[in-house]
């Protein structure tokens, strides 16, 4: 299931053409002979070009690690690390107590986790510059399979019906990085299909309210085209996937747009639940090399794979990346020994709770610092290059180097946190029912519990107990920083983590930091935008 669709990742590279940006400095052209012409000729070909599309989140480039990046190397550190996941994870997980970075000098996300960062950080462009990458390809693919244009190239029948589920699933992953962009940016440029490049007019910004109901319009318009949830391939959006996406917009609609739709949150929570997806069994099996057999839980995942998607960020980030760990242990050779977690975060768990999976050999509980002292700050095991019997990855490659892990952008468990969270916000207005959302933490603590014979009584129908939860059940996957920021925990003193705002013992920094800023290199190329307050 794995192989059958993102196999053509590898040739869809070379297929799309007049790949472009919406910013001037991401005015990228094709370097092949290959054009929008014969690639979207055929059902065949519109297939491939799906492919890059989906690909470009778990890829760097079109030629492997060693390659040059779909993103200019002056904007981003490295450009072997420019994958999707690696650039997001940076500014949503290391900017938290989730993560601390150690790692020659500590040259890479420099700044990220003392929540020092400004406009001129590579760090903050690489996140912004992939995903406007990923729209471009996104707003292409949606031009070219027009139904104008699938008349012009005589394109028709079931074969239409299928360019058409996979336009819907274009417009799906560009909605997911406009969240992106909107959750980390708040106010970024907006162009969309009928933008055109070399037009001489440059993007204009959208407002974060605006940019909400964009979103949300989107995922509704595409709904009856999207496919039924759980029958699309692996890997490939589905009907579950908006919704899912839906129900955590929702739930941040206040930071977003300045109301609550707590209840709408719900209703999507509802839908997902209905469709039939379980919580995976054992919490440990979930990011393993053959996590791809997770489709209990999972709604949609980037897939990786040790052969054919190659590149340093993503899943192999979160395999090498944790100090002190063996091969033995992680399933790869050799350890980056760069990625450690607070003792704040640590204190989350206590000793029933498998979920932190922490590597302690030679390391020490509290992080006393953040410079080449890979030992300051247990480690995880979360990800391991192995599968659930402890056997090799399915696709390893000659050095035993990259992952075969999957990455799971929407599973069941969050989910299930979305709606506990939203019926205690919104109280009886918001169609939810306590006994319900308390049954679905009970579950989650459950599994996370297996040798308690209680596991019941450390649940919580509370928002204290929430935030708590979310970090210990989806730490590293992304969230983080999202809901410190929906609690109130991100930038105050209500909540404080080690080196937080460059200080030991943590503090509370300017409020400026609940956004990152407009890369500079895109502020001086478009005099249509404005810079995000404080910077």
């Amino acid at each position: 299931m794995k192989e059958s669709f993102f196999k053509r990742i590898v040739a869809a590279g070379l297929v799309v053409a007049a790949l472009a940006s919406c910013t001037k400095k991401l005015d990228l052209a094709p370097t092949n002979d290959v054009t929008s012409v014969s690639v979207f000729s055929t059902p065949a070909g519109y297939k491939q070009a799906l492919a890059k599309v989906y690909g470009s989140m778990a890829l760097i480039g079109n030629s492997g690690p060693g390659s040059a990046s779909d993103i200019p190397s002056q904007l981003v550190s490295d450009a072997g690390s420019s994958d999707f996941f690696r650039q997001f994870w940076y500014l949503q997980c290391l900017s938290t107590d989730e993560a601390g970075w150690t790692y020659h000098g500590n040259t890479d996300p420099i700044g990220i986790h003392q929540m020092s960062w400004s406009a001129a950080s590579q760090a903050v462009a690489g996140s912004y510059y992939r995903s406007f990458y990923v729209i471009t390809l996104c707003n292409n693919f949606i031009n070219e399979s027009s139904d104008a244009n699938l008349s012009k190239r005589a394109i028709s029948g079931t074969d239409a019906d299928n360019v058409r589920r996979y336009r819907a699933e274009a417009r799906f992953i560009r909605a997911y990085h406009y969240w992106v962009l909107m959750d980390l940016f708040g106010n970024p440029p907006f162009v969309d299909e009928n933008y055109v490049i070399g037009s001489g007019t440059l993007p204009k910004q959208i407002s974060r309210r605006d940019l909400f109901a964009y979103i949300e319009s989107e995922l509704k318009a595409i709904d009856g085209d999207l496919a039924a949830p759980r029958t699309n391939e692996y890997g490939r959006a589905d009907k579950a996937a908006a919704w899912s996406l839906l129900a955590r917009i929702y739930l941040n609609a206040e930071v977003y747009s300045g109301t609550a739709r707590y209840a709408d949150a719900i209703t999507y929570c509802n839908k997902v639940i209905g469709a039939g997806y379980t919580l995976h069994p054992k919490y440990k099996e979930l990011m393993l090399a053959d996590n791809n057999l997770n489709t209990d839980e999972f709604i949609l995942a980037v897939n990786y794979d040790g052969t054919s998607t190659q590149n340093y960020g993503g899943t192999t980030l979160l395999v090498h990346g944790p100090a002190g760990v063996t091969a033995d242990t992680s399933g790869l050779n050799g350890t980056w020994n760069c990625i450690r977690m607070t003792q704040q975060f640590v204190d989350l768990f206590d000793a029933q709770d498998i979920r932190g999976q922490f590597y302690t050999s030679g390391q020490s509980k509290n992080m006393t610092s953040l410079l080449d002292v890979p030992t300051d700050g247990y480690s995880s095991t979360k990800f391991r290059n192995k599968t659930r019997t402890g056997g090799k990855a399915p696709h390893v490659d000659a050095g035993n180097t990259f992952a075969d892990i999957d990455m799971p952008l929407f599973r069941l468990a969050e989910i299930y946190l979305i709606y506990a969270e939203a019926t205690i916000r919104g109280g009886a207005n918001s169609g939810g029912v306590q006994a319900t959302a308390l049954t679905y933490l009970q579950q989650l603590a459950a599994r996370a519990r297996p040798a308690d014979p209680n596991p019941n009584a450390s649940v919580q129908l509370a928002l204290d107990y929430i935030i708590k939860e979310r970090g210990r059940e989806l730490f590293w996957e992304g969230f983080r920083r999202t809901d410190l920021i929906r609690y109130n925990q991100f930038t105050t003193g209500a909540y404080l983590w080690a080196w937080k705002g460059g200080v030991a013992s943590g503090t509370a920094v300017d409020s400026k930091y609940n956004l990152y800023p407009i890369p500079s290199t895109d502020l001086s190329s478009n005099p249509n935008l404005v810079q995000n307050p404080g910077y």
